[in-house]
């Protein structure tokens, strides 16, 4: 089946009735909800309209979103002891792209499922899981301990290809030797780049990006895309085409024909974290995956948000900032005038809510955030979790893991979350799906997404699963559907060291970015660190001196 076709085949799928073991109609798809991000109350920036303010307050500082990097920024405020902020979220509750759900069989994610071993340099990371408890001892330890419990639990991963369910991702099985060489040559080559440091001594690929080298010859790497640099470099087999491709649209949401192959390449470079009793390739995941961080945090710190709060106006003044923001469970605007803040919210909604957002020049010469933002563009998701009477046969093959891939699909296949449990026996579960719609532009993605009822992206995740699990709609009890229109930014090329991010990096004012988009890309550790890292510059501009939590090299 042709990749652009999938989505409509799904939603026809359900309109002629699948089967799963018996012919169901549409009626009959088991019940769920459809949620969504706050796009309706988001739409509200673009389209105007908003009341004026009718009151005004202070706060020294505002923190704008309350996903991983608007936490970690009052994580790391609060570990200075410094208290006098405020958390403005747009959505219900705070999480983000970490957000998470629950129900009587277990909690489960909604996005971000897992984190890899943090390195050295995602230092933050590290102090923070210290705190939750996940890391045991010295956080600076080259090889830490962690919780056993947060590991993921074997086996780890497995694929289904050609009617079976082999161990791991790499489908090998059946190939050529010349094949299976090119995939070790691909695997070399990848290991090379790990161990590689630039001119300037740094790591060629490292987490966080701000911690690579700037050696030109790799930052050249970002101005081509990773299907061209493994057409260039000689790899053409579909296995290791087929393994990038995966990698590009888990971690970045599109495929890797639109993915800078700096980018591509440090999905596989940049992570040499060592562990005490674990592998290096070990992960750290829970039921409702980050969502036990965010969690932690939250409760831990006892941080509170304003929930359903749009920022539609940033005025940075020389002495302050205001902000206009639209708090829609009381349907009243307020003015919150800030010392400083901390933009935690996507970029493109800082450009259209600035005041000054015509293009060109500002006054000091810098681009103007508008300007800015037409190099960021975002990846349209959508996450399907399924709660299962019993888990799903294993009708050849690998037996049941934490990630299950289904090479034949558009979709990234399913995460189990009660795979951590310790229960003696097979029970109901929740199986997570995610379909990153990479198949046209984003904005084709995005209308295909919010243009579909939940019952046809339910028949969509029903077809998918069908393949492996053909009783999947015999055991499907219910289907609860999230559509995520800008999950991620997408590391295209010339985003990560092109003229766009240096210009905004380089930017100085009250307005301090927090969110991953400052990175180029979107995982745990660049929205931790950036919130850290904004919180810190906050802090600094406030007299706060103190030492950072940052990596310091070595």
């Amino acid at each position: 089946m042709d990749r652009r076709d999938f989505l409509g085949a799904g939603a026809a799928v359900v309109a002629a009735g699948w089967s799963g073991g018996c012919a169901r109609s549409r009626a009959t798809v088991p019940p769920g909800e459809l949620l969504s991000t706050g796009h309706a109350l988001g739409h509200g920036l673009r389209d105007g309209g908003l009341p004026a303010p009718g009151e005004s307050r202070k706060v020294r500082v505002a923190i704008v979103g309350a996903g991983v990097s608007g936490l970690s920024a009052a994580w790391r405020l609060r570990r200075a002891g410094f208290e006098d902020f405020e958390i403005l979220e747009l959505e219900g509750r705070p999480g983000g792209n970490a957000r998470s759900g629950a129900n009587d069989v277990s909690p489960y994610p909604w996005g971000a499922h897992y984190i890899p071993l943090p390195t050295r340099e995602a230092r933050a990371t590290r102090l923070l899981l210290a705190e939750l408890g996940v890391l045991r001892g010295d956080p600076d330890d080259p090889t830490p301990r962690f919780d056993e419990r947060a590991l993921c639990q074997a086996p780890q991963d497995r694929h289904f290809r050609l009617g079976t369910w082999e161990e791991g991702l790499v489908p090998l099985a059946g190939r050529t030797k010349a094949e299976t060489d090119e995939w070790h040559r691909f695997h070399d080559r990848m290991q090379a780049f790990k161990a590689m440091r630039g001119r300037d001594g740094r790591r060629a690929f490292a987490i966080p990006v701000d911690f690579s080298s700037r050696d030109p010859a790799l930052a050249a790497l970002d101005r081509v895309t990773m299907r061209e640099w493994l057409l260039a470099e000689g790899f053409r087999s579909e296995a290791v085409h087929w393994l990038v491709n995966y990698a590009c649209r888990d971690d970045y949401g599109c495929a890797h024909r639109d993915v800078s192959a700096w980018a591509g390449i440090h999905y596989f470079a940049s992570r040499d974290a060592q562990a005490r009793d674990a592998d290096p390739e070990a992960v750290l995941t829970w039921p409702d995956g980050i969502g036990f961080v965010v969690r932690g945090m939250v409760e831990r710190l006892g941080l509170r948000a304003t929930p359903d709060a749009l920022v539609y106006r940033v005025e940075e003044g020389p002495r302050e900032a205001r902000l206009g923001v639209y708090l829609a469970r009381e349907k009243r605007s307020v003015e919150i005038r800030a010392e400083h803040v901390v933009w935690a919210a996507p970029l493109g909604f800082l450009a259209r809510a600035h005041a000054d957002p015509s293009p060109g020049k500002e006054a000091g010469g810098e681009v103007s955030l508008s300007g800015l933002a037409r190099a960021w563009t975002y990846a349209p998701w959508l996450t399907a979790n399924l709660t299962l009477s019993e888990p799903p046969y294993v009708h050849h093959g690998a037996p049941l893991s934490w990630d299950n891939v289904i090479v034949d699909s558009d979709s990234l296949g399913y995460v189990v979350a009660t795979h951590q449990g310790v229960a003696t026996r097979p029970g109901p579960t929740v199986l997570t799906w995610y379909l990153p719609l990479s198949g046209g532009s984003p904005a084709e993605g995005r209308q295909r997404l919010l243009s579909a009822t939940r019952e046809q992206w339910a028949g969509a995740a029903l077809a998918d699963l069908a393949k492996p699990h053909p009783e999947i709609g015999s055991i499907t009890k219910r289907i609860d559907v999230f559509a995520n229109g800008h999950a991620m930014v997408r590391p295209v090329p010339g985003l990560i060291w092109g003229e766009a991010r240096r210009n905004l990096l380089a930017r100085r004012g009250r307005v301090h970015l927090a969110h991953a988009d400052a990175s180029g890309i979107s995982i745990f550790e660049e929205a931790n660190d950036r919130g850290v890292q904004a919180a810190e510059a906050v802090l600094a501009a406030l007299g706060e001196r103190g030492q950072s939590v940052r990596w310091a090299g070595s």
